[in-house]
């Protein structure tokens, strides 16, 4: 089966962390034996330009590679453009958060770009022969007169042999950190839609309660060292306005790592039933309440039990079996062994 994978995300040379998600997964089809190639649109190097020359070199691209199959890993401008330009081939859009939800807390310019791509999204949506969303919570936000019947529910996967517990110590050691506090870890600082100034002003609360707390903003680090920053802290914090399926809860339950969420995307499907992760309101107060119970435990969780399931391998599963449906092909069979048979 050939797949061609389009994205605007993908890690670079001056962005090694973007679009590591994507890169894994495309990884994890290959492994699995599915030819992958991938189409990557740099958007955040050429600007929003790129999509006006899309259709020339997306068509040269499937020209040369022949696809079976197009899978467009993000929705947007993006995804709109190749639904409306390619008629012949089957095309799976997935569709991730802010794609669908836009950008609520951004800047007014930023606000009326994330508008238009959610336009966008709801086009390709229509148009694409088979969807994917990476959460439930997202299947709401999607056109109503879609049929369902072509959506699937399969968020990315993680990588389980990177994402382990460790000696907590060690990495503390490792990363400079004070063995004698309690450190929190949120993820995304910069983006307004997380919400930074929530998990600020909690810890600070946690602060005045005679908690010596201390937040880690997890900002231009290498996925390869996620893990170690995982590892070192007490709680992973999530206080994001939205999201999707944010990889980041997966991984710290990976390496059975508690955590503390307001109630955002499919976070609390995947701490349901975990002893100490706790989705909190969306204030100061009772974050800091939810962090103090983490504190007071002063353990690690069985979190990697729950996401099992929600390996690199697992997934990439689910989807060759969409994109077999979606083609009409017996399931666990490859092309050549369909044309033996035929013959």
């Amino acid at each position: 089966m050939r797949i061609l994978a389009v994205t605007n995300l993908y890690p670079t040379s001056g962005a090694p962390s973007s679009g590591v998600f994507i890169e894994q997964q495309i990884k994890s089809l290959r492994q699995i034996g599915l030819e992958v190639d991938v189409f990557f649109i740099d958007r955040h190097r050429l600007g929003m330009r790129v999509y006006f020359f899309l259709a020339s070199h997306l068509l040269l691209k499937i020209s040369k590679f022949k696809p079976d199959l197009i899978h467009v890993m993000y929705g947007g401008i993006m995804a709109e453009r190749i639904t409306h330009h390619i008629k012949n081939i089957p095309v799976v859009v997935t569709f991730h958060g802010s794609d669908l939800l836009g950008e609520k807390l951004s800047g007014p310019v930023r606000q009326m770009i994330a508008g238009l791509g959610v336009r966008c999204s709801g086009r390709a949506a229509k148009r694409a022969r088979g969807i994917i969303v990476v959460s439930r919570v997202l299947l709401a936000a999607l056109p109503r007169e879609i049929d369902q019947s072509k959506v699937k529910v399969i968020p990315c996967g993680i990588d389980l042999d990177r994402f382990k517990p460790l000696d907590k110590n060690i990495c503390r050691a490792r990363l400079g950190w004070d063995a004698n506090r309690f450190h929190v870890l949120f993820s995304g600082s910069r983006d307004p839609v997380k919400r930074p100034g929530l998990a600020r002003a909690a810890a600070e609360n946690l602060c005045r309660c005679g908690i010596n707390a201390e937040i880690h903003y997890l900002r231009d680090i290498s996925n390869a060292e996620v893990g170690a920053w995982l590892n070192a802290s007490d709680v992973a914090l999530l206080t994001s306005l939205h999201e999707g399926s944010p990889t980041i809860i997966k991984e710290a339950l990976a390496c059975n790592l508690p955590v503390v969420s307001v109630d955002v995307g499919d976070v609390a499907e995947r701490l349901q039933g975990i002893e100490g992760c706790y989705i909190a309101l969306p204030e100061p107060g009772d974050i800091a309440t939810k962090l103090s119970w983490v504190y007071s435990g002063r353990r690690r969780v069985e979190g990697r039990v729950s996401v099992r399931a929600l390996s690199l391998e697992c997934i990439a599963r689910q989807l060759k079996e969409t994109y077999e449906a979606i083609l009409g092909w017996p399931a666990d069979t490859t092309r050549s062994q369909e044309l033996v048979q035929s013959s």
